[in-house]
């Protein structure tokens, strides 16, 4: 007699539950995450082009680079601009609560600088 082979309803149930969970709270989470690399790739540009530009200056540059990605999540006003072993350091750091059910939310803390130095100059 041949053994059947397969998956029962309950476990087939079981793992669409788990997977639908899975693309709810990465469908939730990605558009922060694309964010973040925004940000991250706008920080490290105007620190590339950093050298012999005042605090409000790199915040100005900042500012066309978020225009222009559509970013609204974080602010010229925001970032952090100050000298390290004499390079201009542009830092950033901020959260976001992502509501997932109820009173249930995913805290995530995104944060990173740049430097002339780590953009390759």
């Amino acid at each position: 007699m041949n053994r059947q082979r397969g998956l029962a309803l309950s476990a087939l149930l079981i793992w669409g539950i788990v997977i639908g969970l899975v693309a709810i709270l990465v469908i939730r989470v990605l558009p922060d995450v694309i964010e973040y690399y925004k940000i991250r790739h706008a920080v490290k540009a105007v620190a590339a082009d950093s050298g012999g530009k005042t605090v409000s200056e790199i915040r100005q540059a900042y500012g066309k680079y978020a225009e222009v990605e559509h970013i609204k999540t974080f602010t010229p006003a925001e970032l952090d601009v100050f000298k390290q072993d004499n390079q201009v350091v542009v830092a950033f750091s901020y959260e976001r609560r992502i509501p997932l059910a109820g009173n249930v939310s995913l805290l995530i803390e995104f944060q990173g600088s740049a430097s002339a130095r780590d953009s390759g100059q």
